[in-house]
């Protein structure tokens, strides 16, 4: 079996003038290497929606990370959550995948739209089966109208490469509606033909640009102003795609060549962090290093660029601020484009299996207790970077110490 990668991405806008999300998405990759992902929606909008869908989406990754089977798990869910008295539905809805490393894939739905599978540029229809959940002990909230049932929608499949699911809140099918264009919304049926088309335009779209092309299209619908919380979330069964971040210089530096040489015949993108770093690599393998003085940041030094590199950047400030968009990637104050860190942060999640080749030998000017705190040792601040890229984007990294 040919190694695949699964790229789990998603992007999503809050209604117009709540400042909270009302939709969560939570994703985790166990230690047995299955990967879950779930998607709530809160009933309505704002902090009440919120804490309702992550309470949801907390208890469904959890269950699930726990090998309580995916069936059972959302059962437990339906029986857990409240049901609103004038509606008679739960306050939260959920799609919730279930991936082995394997690719056999278990997914369980309660009213959110329905999941599209792409498979070689086609729609492909899964098996669905219908699951009725009884909650009886939330008959009292039912006001007299007996035993509240909720119906969900369970699907079973093997994934083969190249396969895309794309699942989303009802504030994408919703989208547009009392327009006249969409007087009754965008649908699902519009959703799933932009999938394809989308798909057949691009074929390596990532999951997290298709997620964004998603959630825009349906706020364009909205004009602009989406009329509820819009989240979609894609999961990509590709080949890896491979990425080198090389940054300092090694202990030794008759090892120069032998680095210069890893990095020149690495099959993959390739990222320079250090001007140290940089002027070895132009020195060994005969390449120019020209500073691109046009993009000159507020905060960080600009970025350069080498034949068969493809980005050079400054070395420790710039992987501290990588390191803080990752952690906290809504409240950065580095986000711009041009910024060397975004640009750094955009290569890591366009990629699956990232190298870091970190050199040991210390700076002295990163050892000055009057330097601010985040300069840290350029071994931890890599060590802090591959963490976050593991633990919160499911990536792989492989650190390598010269």
């Amino acid at each position: 079996m040919n190694p695949v990668f699964v790229e789990v991405g998603h992007y999503q806008e809050n209604k117009w003038g709540q400042a909270a999300p009302g939709d969560v998405f939570l994703s985790k990759k166990t230690s047995e290497g299955r990967i879950i992902s779930v998607l709530s929606d809160g009933l309505g909008s704002g902090v009440k929606a919120g804490v309702l869908a992550t309470l949801t989406a907390t208890m469904a990754l959890k269950f699930v990370a726990d090998d309580i089977p995916i069936r059972r798990a959302a059962g437990i869910i339906m029986k857990t959550l409240p049901v609103c008295r004038q509606r008679r539905i739960s306050y939260a809805t959920f799609t919730i995948i279930d991936i082995e490393r394997s690719r056999e894939v278990r997914i369980i739905e309660y009213d959110n739209p329905p999941y599209i599978l792409v498979r070689e540029n086609t729609l492909v229809e899964p098996i669905m089966s219908g699951i009725s959940i009884q909650r009886a002990e939330l008959d009292a909230r039912a006001q007299g109208h007996g035993k509240t049932e909720a119906i969900l929608r369970y699907s079973e499949f093997s994934a083969s490469p190249g396969d895309r699911l794309v699942f989303f809140s009802d504030g994408v099918s919703q989208s547009g509606m009392g327009s006249p264009a969409y007087p009754l919304g965008w649908g699902n049926p519009s959703a799933r033909s932009f999938a394809l088309e989308a798909i057949r335009d691009d074929p390596r779209i990532s999951a997290r640009e298709l997620a964004r092309e998603f959630v825009h299209e349906a706020g364009r619908k909205d004009g602009y102003r989406p009329k509820d919380d819009i989240s979609c979330g894609v999961i990509y069964f590709r080949e890896p795609r491979r990425l080198m971040l090389m940054t300092g210089p090694s202990i030794d530096r008759s090892r120069d060549g032998v680095i210069a040489q890893v990095f020149n015949s690495f099959p993959g993108k390739k990222i320079i962090c250090g001007g140290t770093t940089a002027n070895i690599l132009s020195r060994e393998l005969g390449r120019v290093v020209k500073v691109d003085l046009k993009r000159w940041g507020a905060r960080l030094p600009p970025t350069s660029s080498m034949d068969g590199a493809d980005l050079v950047t400054e070395g420790i400030i710039t992987l501290g601020a990588v390191a803080e968009i990752l952690e906290r990637p809504g409240d950065s104050g580095d986000r711009a484009t041009f910024s060397p860190a975004m640009q750094i942060v955009d290569f890591f999640l366009d990629s699956d299996i990232i190298d870091f080749h970190v050199g040991t030998k210390i700076n002295e000017a990163h050892q000055d207790p009057a330097m601010p705190v985040e300069l840290e040792i350029r071994r931890n601040v890599v060590k802090k970077i591959a963490s976050l890229l593991e633990e919160r984007y499911l990536k792989e990294t492989h650190i390598h110490y010269q």
